[in-house]
């Protein structure tokens, strides 16, 4: 029996215009799956998410939501989406905010109060909305989203104005609930989120997905690692380095220097034994640095 998927896109095609937003993309998302749509600003996500949630058509190609239309599917409460801005009443206080959602959805006082602990804004439950930070309204939208108990939560930029202690109960709460089944897809700038959190990685550029996998699977992509060294009198060595085969790219810092390679052994070779470089260590790309040679105007189209 084949797997029903909770979201899935098939050769689909955005177009205004002249302009192709969404060009071609194929994508399942099985359902629990923590998912990263990250991109360039322009590279699609915003016209594919639209899509998702039955806010508009593809030109070609489908996309079903748990075996249904998406416009069908929000309709019974399976989506719910927590938009980085607007929607919020500022005269009101936190708690009537979520009683009023509540009302429309139809829902018991009961999950009122369960969406405001599962949030972390039950302590300012009488706080006037104006008077709340951003990252507590970020919070305040997340609960709303929450009360019909979605099967497929869409985050954009979920964590903004959040601080660093915030931001980790937010995705514990987030991670938690992928594990009882629920889908979550999420865009993001902090792409270390992307990294710590998500269980598949999915670039886009340019309307078409570029990479799609795991956390170290998308960085494994992005080829090539760094050598980072103290070297004393660096600059003496750059042009030694830069000519050096497999070197992409040389930066001093001072007495230090990253020298990116396809053979960075050879590189640390060099190093070590013909200059006086120490505390030398290699690391693959992170998830930033992958995304920037995967997703660059530089990469060829």
């Amino acid at each position: 029996m084949t797997e029903r998927m909770a979201v899935e896109l098939d050769g689909v095609v955005k177009r205004f215009g002249a302009v192709t937003a969404v060009d071609g993309v194929s994508l399942a998302i099985r359902p629990g799956e923590v998912v990263a749509l990250l991109g360039p600003n322009g590279a699609g996500k915003t016209s594919t998410v639209d899509m998702v949630l039955g806010l508009s058509e593809p030109s070609v190609g489908s996309v079903r939501v748990y075996g249904r239309a998406p416009r069908e599917a929000v309709a019974l409460g399976l989506v719910s989406a927590v938009m980085q801005s607007g929607g919020l009443l500022k005269d009101y206080t936190v708690g009537e905010t979520v009683r009023l959602t509540a009302v429309l959805f139809g829902r018991p006082r009961e999950r009122v109060e369960a969406v405001l602990e599962r949030a972390g804004i039950a302590d300012i439950r009488d706080r006037l909305v104006g008077k709340c930070s951003g990252g507590q309204q970020q919070r305040l939208r997340f609960a709303m989203a929450l009360l019909p108990d979605p099967e497929l939560l869409i985050l954009d930029e979920p964590t903004t104005g959040m601080d660093v202690s915030g931001r980790h109960d937010f995705w514990s709460a987030i991670r938690e609930d992928a594990r009882s089944g629920r889908t979550v897809i999420f865009a993001t700038h902090y792409l270390e989120e992307a990294d710590a959190y998500a269980d598949r990685v999915v670039f886009v550029r340019r309307g078409r997905v570029v990479a799609d996998g795991t956390a170290a699977e998308v960085k494994a992509l992005a080829s090539g690692r760094t050598v980072r060294a103290t070297l004393p009198g660096a600059g003496e060595q750059e042009a030694v380095l830069r000519a050096m085969a497999g070197v992409d790219s040389v930066e001093v810092r001072g007495d230090s220097v990253l020298v990116h390679a396809s053979d960075t052994d050879e590189v640390a070779r060099y190093l070590l034994t013909r200059t006086a470089a120490r505390d030398l260590e290699i690391v693959a790309r992170n998830l930033e640095q992958a995304f920037i040679a995967l997703t660059s105007d530089e990469v060829a189209a």
